[in-house]
């Protein structure tokens, strides 16, 4: 089972043990936000891929991705499978297929050619750089820590694998820092959140275990939580948010170390950033809500309830 499919299944099962008037409050606000075409959009502007997958994902919380929400989101898919997009959205495209698929029995890839996968699998070798690591574009000269994530997900979900899993971890392990965190680009200094969720969920991807950074990792995650209950991003923000607070805690409790936060105040801090309408804020500094905060506030709410 993909990386990806096995957090479907543990969020499923922690959402399961919310509140079902909180998820029925936050799936008529999804339904609300979807669009005419079937996708979801950020706060301004059309529909899109990134969006989209964020939309599907939090419904398929809730336990509403189905009927004709599910039907209009399978034909948006569908329309946008030739587009030329970034490889975060083509991960979003495929993640969404496969939500769709699980849930509604719907494939947006029906009508793709037959080694459309395989084909897209070389293309992403493209973006394999010397260090073993993945550049964010063809062009790109440096590699980048998430997007060596993206790449081994969406592989995973093409049910294909990186070539030279040991220098591609080699890569990641060379990103850690002396504080135990991880950096996106070489040269930074400063340890964040999410680039060191990206590199321990690659490493579980490759299924490559260092105790030693590992266990670093994890002081570093630990020391993340704020007085505010959340995970920040780094060391020089002083406020927490909803994206480093879920990464935070997926990576901890993947590692066996959920108990190295407090729970309680970190679920009081998701549950500040519920609105009264449905949707979640990403933080106290956020005026409003999207789909993106919203899956990052369930899905935060349902790690805590597992």
């Amino acid at each position: 089972m993909s990386y990806l499919a096995d957090l479907a299944l543990r969020l499923a099962s922690g959402t399961a043990q919310l509140d079902d008037a909180l998820l029925a409050r936050h799936a008529a606000w999804l339904l609300a936000a979807q669009q005419p075409d079937g996708g979801f959009a950020g706060r301004e502007g059309a529909s899109d891929l990134y969006y989209t997958s964020f939309g599907l994902r939090s419904l398929a919380l809730t336990g509403r991705l189905d009927g004709p929400p599910a039907q209009k989101a399978c034909d948006f898919l569908a329309a946008r499978l030739h587009d030329q997009v970034t490889i975060v959205d083509f991960l979003s495209l495929v993640y969404a297929a496969a939500l769709l698929e699980t849930s509604a029995g719907l494939d947006p890839f029906a009508k793709a050619t037959p080694r459309w996968r395989e084909a897209v699998a070389e293309r992403l070798e493209r973006f394999r750089r010397a260090d073993g690591g993945y550049a964010r574009t063809e062009e790109g000269a440096a590699s980048s820590t998430y997007h060596s994530f993206l790449m081994l997900a969406c592989l995973e979900q093409l049910g294909a694998q990186a070539p030279d899993k040991p220098k591609l971890a080699a890569f990641v392990i060379s990103r850690q820092r002396e504080d135990g965190g991880f950096v996106e680009i070489g040269p930074m200094q400063r340890s964040g959140t999410n680039p060191t969720a990206a590199a321990l969920a690659a490493l579980h991807i490759l299924g490559q275990y260092d105790s030693d950074a590992h266990a670093r990792a994890i002081d570093f995650l630990a020391d993340m939580q704020t007085d505010e209950g959340g995970l920040r991003a780094n060391t020089r923000i002083p406020l927490a948010d909803l994206l480093s607070t879920f990464t935070g805690l997926l990576s901890l409790a993947d590692a066996g170390a959920a108990e190295r936060i407090d729970p309680s105040a970190a679920k009081r801090y998701a549950l500040s950033l519920e609105q009264d309408e449905g949707g979640f804020r990403g933080g106290v500094w956020d005026a409003g809500a999207d789909v993106e905060y919203t899956f990052y506030g369930l899905a935060t709410l349902a790690l805590l309830a597992s």
